[in-house]
């Protein structure tokens, strides 16, 4: 059992209880899934004669920052205006679960954050209505498996933590108690 998962198993479950008053421990809220997103459209549409090194390239340092093999997301329907065609791989994502999720999410808050440039935490506003957290990235650099010596090109990172929280109160409650470090809240 990872750190995180044991953490949440121990502490945090026990502490959600007492603050939201809840009689049974599955009750709780938890993370179900990590999702990270790479858009790749500028790239293809741009030079489509590098679609293929770029879609490898993007796709290598996705697995090296997961562990995970990334998939393709094509195009829903063709759009003339930003010369993409239906089908077209236009991005890549994976999706982490149970062991991994929570190493990643670990990471994240552990390694991660600290390397961001002038970090001053994640926006409360960044956590929707159903307690969901969606967090860009500008590059992946960030992640210490990727060196910047050996990329050619820079690409931002989406990472979506989805929970099964009932509302944001929730979800922020659940994320900040597994560390995900938030601003403090302005007072006038």
């Amino acid at each position: 059992m990872t750190g995180l998962k044991e953490k949440y198993q121990k502490e945090i479950v026990p502490e959600l209880k007492k603050e939201f008053e809840l009689k049974n421990s599955l009750e709780c809220p938890k993370v179900k899934k990590v999702v990270l997103n790479v858009g790749i459209g500028n790239w293809v549409t741009k030079d489509a004669s590098r679609k293929e090194e770029v879609l490898k390239k993007v796709s290598e340092d996705l697995k090296m920052i997961t562990g995970q093999k990334p998939q393709p997301a094509p195009a829903k329907k063709s759009i003339s205006g930003f010369s993409v065609r239906e089908g077209t791989p236009v991005g890549l994502k994976v999706t982490l679960r149970r062991d991994r999720m929570y190493n990643f999410i670990d990471r994240l808050v552990h390694i991660v954050f600290p390397r961001v440039r002038d970090f001053q935490g994640v926006k409360r506003t960044s956590v929707d209505k159903s307690g969901n957290l969606t967090i860009g990235l500008k590059e992946q650099v960030v992640f210490p498996e990727i060196y910047a010596d050996d990329t050619d090109f820079f690409f931002g990172v989406e990472v979506t933590i989805t929970t099964s929280a009932k509302n944001k109160e929730e979800g922020v409650a659940l994320l900040n108690k597994m560390g995900i470090p938030f601003q403090k809240e302005q007072t006038v």
